[in-house]
């Protein structure tokens, strides 16, 4: 049974035989490098760097799910890219025009 399903996923299109899983699959650092990003300080994050990272994501989470054959595996890491600089985006965006809201979680 779990040697047909590893051979199913051997022989898949996108599977590790193919350019198109080892690009989505390297692209994870992006993401996990954004994720070790969160503890640094809001004042060090570039709005040009995680505007192109979140849209990049939302992009290619669409395009990811439009061709053949289905690619899931480019599909969650261009959604943790958006998800991750979305993230980014907020925390700089708080920090840049809402600091009164940074002030007031910090009194608490």
């Amino acid at each position: 049974m779990a040697a047909s399903k590893i051979q199913a996923l051997w022989n898949h299109p996108a599977g590790p035989k193919t350019i198109h899983f080892w690009a989505p699959t390297f692209k994870w650092g992006i993401s996990i490098a954004n994720i070790a990003d969160f503890s640094k300080p809001p004042e060090k994050i570039s709005y040009p760097h995680q505007i192109t990272v979140a849209c990049s994501g939302v992009i290619w989470s669409r395009y990811s799910t439009v061709i053949t054959p289905k690619n899931w595996n480019l599909f969650g890491v261009n959604l943790a890219m958006a998800g991750t600089g979305i993230y980014q985006l907020r925390r700089k965006i708080r920090q840049d025009y809402f600091p009164d809201a940074q002030e007031a979680v910090a009194k608490e």
